[in-house]
């Protein structure tokens, strides 16, 4: 299956705290999910014109200019794999959801740093 979709990347400590949280979160599903396969970074895929107006601290918002991702058991883009693959997530992230909980991941992270 083919979507049309923008790519929201964060670094992996932080994409895997927004995860937990998404999946924690009561009827807010998480889309599909990339890491790359030096493990730096998280994708995720979030409904397509989100670029235009995302402006999250630490994160980039990548448009696919309308070519879209093709949905397959095989990672859409070389050099990545899935963390959370389509079928087993929704279609897309909601980009609004997605930025609360990069919000709060963001917070528990400078939390857990102030500790040490």
């Amino acid at each position: 299956m083919e979507i049309s979709c923008d790519v929201v990347t964060v670094p992996t400590r932080h994409g895997l705290e927004a995860v937990d949280i998404l999946r924690r979160g009561v009827g807010e599903g998480v889309g599909p999910v990339l890491h790359d396969d030096g493990g730096e970074t998280l994708g995720f895929l979030v409904p397509p014109g989100t670029a235009a107006g995302w402006d999250v601290p630490g994160s980039t918002c990548t448009e696919t200019d309308g070519r879209g991702l093709r949905l397959a058991p095989e990672p859409p883009v070389e050099g990545s794999d899935w963390l959370l693959p389509p079928g087993d997530a929704d279609l897309a992230t909601d980009p609004a959801v997605l930025r609360a909980a990069l919000d709060e991941a963001a917070r528990l992270i400078e939390a857990a740093d102030n500790c040490r």
